[in-house]
Parts: C-alpha cells; sequence; structure tokens
C-alpha cells in the first residue's frame, strides 16, 4: 500500500469508529415533556417532603425484607451460638438438662466456635438471596428521585406498574441497557 491508500484507510476508519460510539441514550423520553416548568418554593418543599416520606417507606420495606432473610438464613448459626454460650460454665451455665448431661465446656465452645465459622458462607448466601429477591420483587424501583419535586409534569413511578409497591412496569423482558 502506498502511504496515500494508508491515510486515506486512516482517515475511512476513524470517520467509521467515531459513528460507531454513541452517547449515552435519554434514560426515559416518555417521562419528560419539555420544557420542564419548575415549581414554586412552596410547593416544591411539600412535594419534598411527600418524596421524602415516600423513600423512606421504601427503606423500611427494603430493611424489613432483608433482617427477615437475614434472620432466616443465620437462623442455624444463631441457634448454635445460643446453645453453646447457654452451657458454657464460664458464660451462662444454665441448668438445663442438655446442658449438664450433653453438653459440657469443650463440647460449648465448639458450638461457639463452629457458628462463628458457619456464619461468613450463610452471611453471604443470605446477601445473594436478598439481592435476587430484591431485583426480581424490584424492591429498589420504589425510590422516587428529588426530580420530581422540583419540575411539574414529570410521571410518578409506580403510577400503573405491576411489581410489589407498584414499581417498574419499564423492567420487563424487553430491558435495554446501555453499558
Amino acid at each position: 500500500m502506498s502511504d496515500h491508500e494508508i491515510e486515506d484507510f486512516e482517515v475511512d476508519s476513524l470517520s467509521d469508529t467515531s459513528h460507531m460510539i454513541p452517547g449515552p441514550p435519554a434514560y426515559n423520553i416518555e417521562d419528560h415533556h419539555l420544557p420542564l416548568e419548575p415549581r414554586s418554593t412552596c410547593c416544591y418543599w411539600v412535594w419534598t417532603l411527600v418524596i421524602t416520606s415516600i423513600n423512606f417507606m421504601a427503606f423500611l420495606m427494603n430493611f424489613a425484607f432483608m433482617t427477615l432473610v437475614f434472620s432466616i438464613v443465620l437462623l442455624p448459626t444463631i441457634v448454635v451460638v445460643y446453645f453453646g454460650f447457654q452451657c458454657h460454665s464460664r458464660v451462662l451455665h444454665s441448668n438445663a438438662y442438655y446442658c449438664k448431661d450433653i453438653l459440657d465446656d469443650n463440647s460449648s465452645s465448639a458450638l461457639i466456635i463452629l457458628g462463628f465459622v458457619i456464619m461468613s458462607p450463610l452471611i453471604v448466601v443470605a446477601m445473594a438471596i436478598y439481592c435476587s429477591l430484591s431485583r426480581r420483587l424490584r424492591l429498589f424501583l420504589c425510590f422516587q428521585p428529588y426530580a420530581r419535586a422540583v419540575y411539574k409534569g414529570t410521571w410518578w413511578k409506580g403510577y400503573d406498574r405491576t411489581g410489589i409497591c407498584c414499581c417498574g412496569n419499564e423492567w420487563g423482558s424487553h430491558v435495554k441497557a446501555w453499558v
């Protein structure tokens, strides 16, 4: 190839490459009505309070769900550590029959150690289960952005949705993400 052909090739490939890298797409065109009109100061503070309370309720719902999942998955660890501490002579030293007949200090120490050893993998399993269920139930889509309080004419998330707490109709089988 001559130098002239190489320069033409580089220019052509550069222009082809520049057309292949688009900017990030608008995330939800249907949500925005142009131009957006800002709210008055009083209305802004009222809507901010409403959105804050909605987000706080969504946080409490997520926290209660996470607590439920973690308590169910970590139940074996809780039981093993509880019986280990209950029957150890230097901690509680219960007078229950299983502490006198079955568990001595060495076996109580072994239960305590076993409980703390199996805690780490169970925490990972609990977090994986929680993340999977919260994604499937679309719990994180219940949070409302504060831009809804600033501008008039924006649609609320959840006005006709199908997920739990009515969040996430747009997250169906036709999900497209820009990465």
